[in-house]
């Protein structure tokens, strides 16, 4: 028999390889002799970047960046084993983990670090670009990452305004004569499933900006400010990006691609799929067992688990999913080939204890499952033999 394992990272606890590593070793305390194949994904969120250099046998790169509160962080992006395409995550250099939660302020949190990042990649040669856009602390617009890529913001007496969103409103001119050439020769893959558009109450500010420190009044000002550069953006580019869907993923910075980069748009959990030449792992398979650390209606948006058990089920494949916690909403998961989700958390504890024991829960409770799964399943047998034959990492 054969067993796939894609989970994501399990945030704040395990990696997702960490929680591969640990759901095999519940597998083969019950099936020694199971084939298994790790393959650790991503949404395109945190794990992203690890998740495809892993997979390509790529690099890392570490560049010292302004950060989203304009302190110098060390950031990093990826070169896949191809040599040509860059994997970015925005939250390396501008996310919410980033700022401590009492200094937390979209109004002034820019992302100019992203377009440090971006700059770096293109000097290295790279052309082909990935970016992962979950997880900013910013709500400029992408602002701050045009500036650091030679886009000049103008106030009405001809000055650059200030990084942040705080000055948005002040922009009389956007001029983009100095915005580097070198963007039109490149490509530039945005690995999101957020549809939300710039501005309104479906907007950036409204959805997204409390989870970045945003009081209601901010919210409101977030809101007008954005609207104020989306007209500026219409007037020279002629794209509204004010109701455009995914104009307002991180914070605004996915109208700035739309607007301003040669781009394309895709759910993360498809890109990583493809890259982790995930349906190759599938071949021969019986089981996929995979997994987050939250589990509710939002999973349903493109979250991995779903985007697993959706490739699983071309192929006939059932789909297990361990979680960290289950919320509401998840009977809508069950037509795209989940067989059943199952929290990990085996008794009451806090949320430290859930995270400093979250190898060991996967571990049993992917055991468990297998136990129930088997009942059914005349493959899936008690057999005995090495615990670490049979093992391949995607």
């Amino acid at each position: 028999m054969k067993i796939v394992i894609a989970p994501d990272s399990f945030k704040g606890s395990v990696s997702a390889l960490e929680a591969a590593v640990a759901i095999e070793k519940g597998i083969k305390n019950y099936l020694p002799y199971a084939e298994t194949v790790l393959v650790p994904v991503a949404d395109g969120g945190e794990g992203t970047m690890d998740s495809l250099v892993e997979a390509t046998t790529g690099k890392k790169v570490s560049v010292k960046v302004k950060g989203p509160i304009e302190k110098d962080v060390l950031a990093e992006y990826g070169m896949l084993g191809d040599g040509k395409t860059c994997i970015i995550e925005m939250a390396s250099a501008s996310g919410l983990n980033l700022v401590p939660a009492n200094l937390r302020n979209p109004l002034k949190a820019t992302t100019y670090g992203t377009g440090q990042l971006i700059k770096e990649a293109l000097n290295n040669g790279c052309r082909h670009f990935i970016l992962g856009i979950g997880g900013s602390a910013t709500n400029d617009g992408g602002i701050g990452m045009l500036q650091a890529l030679g886009m000049k913001l103008l106030d009405i007496n001809g000055n650059e305004i200030c990084l942040g969103a705080e000055e948005i409103d002040k922009i009389a001119t956007i001029d983009d004569s100095t915005f580097d050439k070198r963007i039109a020769e490149s490509s530039f893959l945005l690995a999101s499933d957020v549809q939300n558009p710039l501005i309104g109450l479906n907007g950036a500010s409204y959805v997204f900006g409390p989870q970045k420190g945003a009081t209601p009044k901010m919210v409101e000002e977030l809101d007008r400010k954005l609207r104020h550069f989306a007209e500026k953006v219409e007037e020279l580019t002629g794209i509204r990006l004010h109701d455009r869907p995914g104009a307002g993923a991180a914070g605004g910075l996915g109208g700035a691609f739309l607007a301003f980069f040669p781009v394309n748009m895709r759910r993360g959990i498809d890109i990583v799929i493809e890259y982790t030449n995930f349906a190759h792992a599938l071949t021969g398979a019986d089981l996929v067992i995979t997994g987050e650390g939250q589990i509710d209606f939002q999973t349903a948006s493109g979250k991995t688990p779903m985007g697993i058990a959706q490739e699983a089920q071309k192929w006939g494949i059932p789909t297990i999913v361990l979680a960290g916690s289950i919320g509401k909403g998840i009977d809508e998961l069950y037509q795209y080939g989940i067989r059943s989700i199952h929290s990990i958390v085996n008794a009451p504890m806090d949320l430290d204890e859930a995270f400093e024991k979250a190898t060991f829960l996967l571990e049993q409770a992917a055991e468990q499952v297998l136990r129930t799964f088997s009942i059914h399943n005349s493959k899936f047998v008690k057999q005995g033999g090495d615990v670490n034959e049979n093992k391949t990492i995607y």
